[in-house]
């Protein structure tokens, strides 16, 4: 009985390795197959990239008022400030709108000022109140009203929307000639047509080679004329990349 059982034992493993041995020539040629595939596919495949650019002038305009106070007393030091900007506030809300013109205040600072001894012989502190948007006249002629502070900066950039819609259109200028390349490269090499495989794009803004920033914190305003300022201009880049299947 036990010889019986010891060869059904040998059979059944012979089974299960021949089984084993069976499942292992179907992977590697499943294997091989996936990998001859995937080297045809490869085939006839052109890399391509094409970009556009489009400049636009900026319309966003930030102006920067700003004063400081400097003093004995930190509280007179502050008292002060805080007059300085209530009446500069004030003068910037009378014709503050949204979208066209926003205030809001920037950075505030109160610091003690050392004497040689290294002792407190003094507080020195600053205000800074932010005038933002698209009316370039509006802005600049709010700025001049504001007799309690100076100029400080004046920056440009471009608006959310704006840089969405020429965003929108060198994209569509892009992606275009990335097609037409495409189509191209196709004929040139004696194909007929082509299947897009992948595609990257991606945007950038950018500005004058130097920010247009009108640094003048040492000249007072001391009339009601509009601040002068003039606006630059922003180049939008869009680049398309990516693969074709010339067919």
């Amino acid at each position: 009985m036990k010889p019986f059982i010891e060869s059904q034992a040998l059979k059944k493993s012979t089974q299960f390795l021949s089984i084993s041995l069976l499942l292992v020539g179907c992977s590697g040629l499943f294997a091989q197959t996936i990998q001859t595939q995937a080297q045809a596919d490869l085939q006839n495949v052109a890399q391509l990239s094409a970009s556009a650019t489009v400049e636009v002038q900026q319309d966003l305009l930030t102006i920067a008022m700003s004063t400081m106070r400097d003093g004995s007393d930190s509280a007179a030091v502050q008292n002060q400030l805080r007059v300085a900007l209530e009446a500069a506030l004030d003068e910037a809300k009378k014709t503050a709108q949204p979208g066209l013109m926003e205030v809001r205040t920037g950075n505030f600072s109160l610091y003690p000022r050392y004497a040689k001894d290294g002792k407190i012989n003094g507080w020195r502190g600053t205000i800074e109140v932010l005038l933002e948007g698209r009316d370039f006249p509006r802005i600049t002629a709010a700025a001049g009203k504001m007799q309690t502070l100076t100029l400080g900066q004046v920056g440009f950039a471009l608006s959310r929307e704006a840089r969405a819609r020429v965003e929108g259109e060198a994209q569509a200028q892009a992606i275009a000639g990335f097609k037409t390349k495409a189509a191209q490269v196709a004929e040139s090499f004696g194909f007929s047509s082509y299947s897009l495989r992948e595609v990257n794009i991606n945007a950038n803004d950018q500005g004058p080679a130097r920010p247009r920033m009108l640094a003048m914190a040492a000249k007072s305003v001391t009339s009601d004329a509009p601040i002068p300022a003039e606006a630059g201009n922003s180049t939008v880049i869009v680049d398309v990349s990516g693969s074709v299947q010339m067919k």
